[in-house]
């Protein structure tokens, strides 16, 4: 019957689409429906195999969203329901934020301590396998929802990685997946550098960090090392909140799109809350999104020095939008700027001293050639 119905659905776009139009666009709208109205049903009568229509057509819709960005997705009523059942815990998952590459699944950073982060999962890989299925072709969200599942059940990802001829392969337990946002020491010689690693821009990292910094500003820091390496984003009022925090005055970042709702600007309140002492950001590959508001607008601000890899360029919003059908589709309704008028889309934040990672870095390595250099800098 769903068949039937989507032969009829067509016959009728087509019938309609033959109607003279005067505007010139809207003729070539037309005629492209005329046309692919034809491929499927050439499809449908030439091809080596039976397909089921129904399924060509989820594929066809997820095209059109793919082709506008790597973030933008198609989701069936089974895979959004599935979303949101997994999504109240009863499923686990790896730790990593993944996206869209020429039709690949890249990641975009794993979470610090997570099953990913601690396999080696690294930012930038590309995950060509999931079990013993080929992800190229897939949707994003098809992939996602590969690599949920039970909690405690194991998954083989197969990863290839820039520089390396052969492919990785990792084996992961699925875990329930919560970020403490928040970590942090005090480094150097003399004690006095508060170093804090914020893993993430979850609804309660504001209140960490900024509550951390104010314990730390009781023992007389010299300064602060924020690391940002590998944190994927989060929320934007939590980006704007903790950038805020370090700037007296001046735009943070500015949301454009269609709707006038989603163009805004976000400018910090006066005060600066450590009170003008030295900042230094590390960034890397897999710092994106919120991390990348926070980073570009200090840099901007010229009130911290940027240290480590250029980031992700992830600067974009997106939404998720439920269907009639009763799926959904994750669609990018905005983008980010930075004060200097920049995108971050596709560019990222470039550091303003360049050190590459040598080796994946751990809170108490003496080997994170990064934080070492930050460190020297403030005992310089």
């Amino acid at each position: 019957m769903k068949k039937y119905l989507i032969n009829i659905f067509f016959i009728g776009l087509i019938f309609f689409s033959t109607k003279s139009y005067s505007n010139t666009a809207s003729d070539k709208l037309y005629e492209k429906i005329d046309l692919f109205g034809e491929v499927l049903e050439k499809i449908k009568q030439e091809y080596v195999d039976e397909v089921d229509q129904a399924d060509v057509m989820d594929s066809a819709i997820n095209g059109v969203l793919q082709s506008l960005d790597p973030y933008s997705a198609y989701m069936s009523p089974e895979l959004f329901k599935s979303m949101q059942t997994e999504s109240r815990g009863e499923f686990g998952g790896l730790g990593i934020e993944i996206g869209m590459e020429a039709g690949v699944v890249k990641v975009i950073a794993p979470i610090a301590d997570t099953p990913a982060a601690k396999a080696g999962i690294k930012a930038g890989d590309y995950i060509v396998r999931i079990n013993n299925e080929q992800v190229q072709g897939k949707t994003l969200m098809e992939a996602v929802k590969l690599m949920r599942g039970p909690v405690g059940t194991s998954i083989e990802l197969t990863i290839r990685r820039k520089n390396l001829k052969k492919p990785l392969t990792f084996n992961i337990q699925r875990q329930i997946i919560e970020v403490q946002s928040v970590e942090s020491k005090v480094l150097g010689d003399k004690k006095n550098i508060g170093y804090i690693k914020l893993k993430s821009f979850n609804e309660n990292s504001d209140k960490q960090l900024i509550n951390l910094v104010k314990k730390y500003e009781k023992q007389n820091m010299k300064g602060y090392i924020i690391d940002l390496r590998n944190n994927p984003g989060g929320l934007l009022n939590q980006a704007v909140t903790i950038t805020d925090f370090f700037l007296e005055e001046g735009e943070i970042v500015s949301t454009k799109g269609r709707r006038a709702s989603e163009t805004r600007k976000f400018f910090a309140r006066t005060g600066d809350g450590v009170k003008g002492k030295p900042v230094i950001v590390l960034i890397n590959n897999g710092s994106a999104s919120a991390s990348e508001i926070f980073a570009g607008a200090l840099k901007d601000h010229k009130r911290a020095i940027i240290l480590g890899e250029n980031s992700y360029g992830k600067g974009s919003v997106q939404s998720i939008i439920p269907l009639k059908n009763g799926g959904g589709i994750r669609l990018t309704i905005s983008k980010y700027y930075l004060p200097s008028g920049k995108s971050i889309s596709e560019v990222g934040v470039s550091p303003d001293i360049v050190i590459e990672e040598e080796k994946q870095f751990e809170l108490d390595s003496d080997k994170d050639n990064q934080l070492n250099y930050a460190i020297k800098l403030f005992q310089s």
